[in-house]
């Protein structure tokens, strides 16, 4: 059974090991291999962010981040969704991806964004697959393109 269990301070070494294991995301997110645990509490100790792992049984597999209200647009914004490189490949991304949904609406949300890097096609190909449509193209702080897109709930 996979569930969700919230990341804590004495639970952030487990985050770090996930973030840690996926190695291609860091370089496109940060340009660096590896985070640090500084990096990681800063990421998921965020108090206007849910952050949560990803549990299958006792075992964590994962990491998700979550925005209830982003107050630029007063949507909610899924932040991350990131699978322990060992786990990859089997579903699990888009199982967490709809317990998270399920969550979503039993709240009353309606609609659910996120952006993503523009380079990174594998994440585009993910996010179309679960119903996600293409909003629109920005440029971030760091001039890199960013993706947006939305999935209305059903």
């Amino acid at each position: 059974m996979m569930y969700f269990e919230e990341i804590t301070k004495e639970t952030l070494y487990i985050a770090l090991e996930i973030v840690n294991s996926n190695h291609n995301y860091n370089v496109f997110e940060n340009g660096i291999r590896t985070r640090t645990l500084s990096d990681i509490e800063n990421e998921f100790s965020n108090p206007a962010t849910t952050s949560v792992f990803i549990k299958l049984e006792d075992t964590y597999i994962g990491v998700l981040d979550y925005l209830m209200e982003n107050p630029k647009d007063n949507c909610p914004w899924l932040g991350l969704i990131m699978i322990h490189v060992d786990y990859q490949g089997f579903g699990f991304g888009a199982h967490a991806y709809a317990l998270y949904e399920n969550e979503m609406r039993k709240r009353g949300v309606k609609n659910v964004r996120l952006g993503m890097l523009g380079e990174n096609l594998k994440a585009a190909q993910f996010w179309n697959s679960l119903g996600f449509l293409y909003i629109k193209t920005e440029l971030n702080d760091n001039c890199k393109k960013i993706l947006f897109f939305e999935k209305t709930l059903p």
